[in-house]
């Protein structure tokens, strides 16, 4: 008996197209003599879409359409299993919508392979593959659907990331040779998803022209050469916007990488405008009307910093953008993200944050396969790769003396993650630190604590510090962040983050009083 597999791209919302292409796809099916078509679950609404009362209904008109052209073919299109009579066999059809995380496609194949060797069973499982948009989560779908035998084991996989049509003889299922684990890089599929991500949503929301804030910096760098490589050259237009507190050196390379690029640049400083803002505020006296009284305001150094944040995407990329009739990125990393290190209404701002669901880590990888793989030549200059990470908003931040931003990320970075992506809490940090176990169980390089925190008191400052960043403001920089494109488990904008207090459980004081 043959069965098709029909890994089709769904558009949510939108089953008047997606119930045209399963109608296409089931006769292709049928000229190639399938008995069955199977479809990815959800596959004529899509995931996220209006389920008003008038919307469902279409749904299922669609269904009964569907229903009533007699291909004499079986539909499937929730899981379950599928007698095929022919070869006397049951099969196990699993067609759950699986959104591309490069660190679960492993585990997926994993547990489909225990299932279909648990019950003695040969398996099919069908996914989607394009994007789904939840709103502040852009979800990729990488396909990769496969057939699993009795034993467990693969012996077909679809490719990834593309629409096709493949079918499987149930009778060959048992004596095909099985397929060995792919062997590609997790950060190639990370640009896979990215590209796709990219792509389809600026496609879905009509925009074809980007700007980018470039700094001199990795992140700015990484998305500069993502965006130039789906858009093309001529619709992506790089910004520079110095302060004086922008190094020479950061001025070049950002130049530098647009030459490499070969992107429309321009450069528009910004400390006229911040100075200007500064004198204006403080000269404004703050007047109590019920009795005429007024005093001055006094704009801080830190105010001084978001300042400059704000006027370079509120005021530059936001003009530049809706001159071109496009939008502008927000260039944000999972680390920055989760502790909040970025403006509101600045550097949190944009149309999409593609790579905001990258650890530091993972943006220099990107850095790396982007020059040697995807451009095969150094667009990302070395310098912007080699030059420590900082926002350049103050004198402290002065990167030719080797300052930064207030991260260690080759230790940081993973502290974070075990927050966000493994429910660790300052509990488990704590016990962890004094079983002396930490950086094997957060997955950092070994001897990093004692670099980074002399004593106990310095450890738990800190630990305190970024989880009160983390269970604090960041939430409403989060909550009010551009759409992240998902390559992970656990992306920001999956899960129901609310504004309550950090809080430490009672074992943490106890641990903490110990030391």
């Amino acid at each position: 008996m043959k069965i098709g597999l029909a890994q089709i791209e769904v558009t949510a919302g939108q089953p008047e197209i997606n119930a045209a292409k399963i109608l296409k796809f089931i006769e292709q099916a049928k000229t190639q003599n399938c008995k069955a078509v199977i479809f990815p679950s959800d596959a004529i609404s899509g995931l996220y879409f209006n389920e008003s009362p008038a919307n469902l209904r279409e749904v299922d008109d669609y269904i009964k359409e569907i229903k009533a052209v007699n291909f004499n073919v079986i539909i499937v299109f929730s899981n379950g299993t599928l007698n095929a009579i022919e070869d006397n066999l049951e099969i196990q059809v699993r067609n759950d919508v699986d959104s591309f995380a490069f660190d679960l496609i492993s585990e997926r194949e994993k547990f489909y392979s225990e299932l279909a060797a648990k019950n003695n069973c040969p398996l099919i499982y069908v996914n989607a593959v394009g994007i789904q948009n939840a709103g502040k989560t852009v979800y990729t779908y990488d396909g990769n659907s496969a057939v699993y035998n009795s034993r467990g084991e693969i012996v077909k996989r679809l490719p990834a990331f593309t629409e096709t049509l493949d079918v499987i003889d149930t009778s060959e299922i048992e004596n095909l040779p099985a397929i060995e684990q792919s062997d590609e890089k997790p950060v190639a599929q990370i640009y896979r998803a990215l590209s796709l991500g990219v792509e389809k949503f600026l496609k879905q929301i009509h925009m074809s022209k980007i700007v980018i804030g470039i700094s001199g910096g990795i992140d700015s760098a990484v998305a500069a050469a993502l965006y130039t490589k789906i858009l093309g050259k001529e619709n992506v237009l790089l910004v520079n916007m110095p302060s004086v507190f922008n190094s020479e050196t950061t001025r070049n390379l950002s130049e530098q990488l647009a030459k490499n690029l070969g992107c429309k640049y321009a450069v528009v400083t910004i400390q006229n405008s911040v100075d200007s803002t500064i004198r204006q505020l403080e000269l404004t006296p703050i007047t109590f009307l019920d009795n005429g009284t007024t005093e001055e305001i006094k704009i801080s150094g830190f105010v001084r910093e978001n300042l400059q944040a704000r006027d370079r995407s509120g005021r530059v990329l936001a003009t530049l953008a809706a001159t071109i009739g496009g939008g502008f990125t927000c260039n944000a990393n999972k680390a920055e993200t989760t502790i909040g290190y970025a403006t509101l209404y600045g550097d949190c701002a944009g149309v999409l944050a593609a790579t905001a669901d990258l650890w530091k880590f993972q943006v220099y990888e990107l850095a790396h396969y982007l020059n040697d793989e995807i451009y095969c030549r150094e667009v990302i200059p070395q310098g912007i790769i080699d030059i420590v990470p900082s926002a350049e908003l103050s004198d402290a931040q002065n990167v030719d003396e080797g300052k930064g931003d207030p991260l260690h990320y080759d230790y940081h970075d993973y502290l974070f993650r075990a927050f966000v992506e493994n429910f660790a809490t300052p509990e488990d940090i704590l016990n962890w630190y004094i079983e002396k176990n930490l950086e094997e169980k957060i997955g950092c390089a070994s001897g990093l604590v004692q670099k980074y925190f002399s004593t106990p008191k310095d450890f738990i400052a800190d630990l305190e510090k970024w989880w009160k960043q983390f269970q604090g403001i960041a939430i409403a920089k989060r909550i009010q962040a551009p759409p992240v494109i998902s390559v992970s488990s656990r992306p920001f904008g999956s899960f129901v983050e609310a504004q309550n207090a950090p809080h430490f459980t009672k074992k943490y004081f106890e641990l903490k009083n110990s030391l």
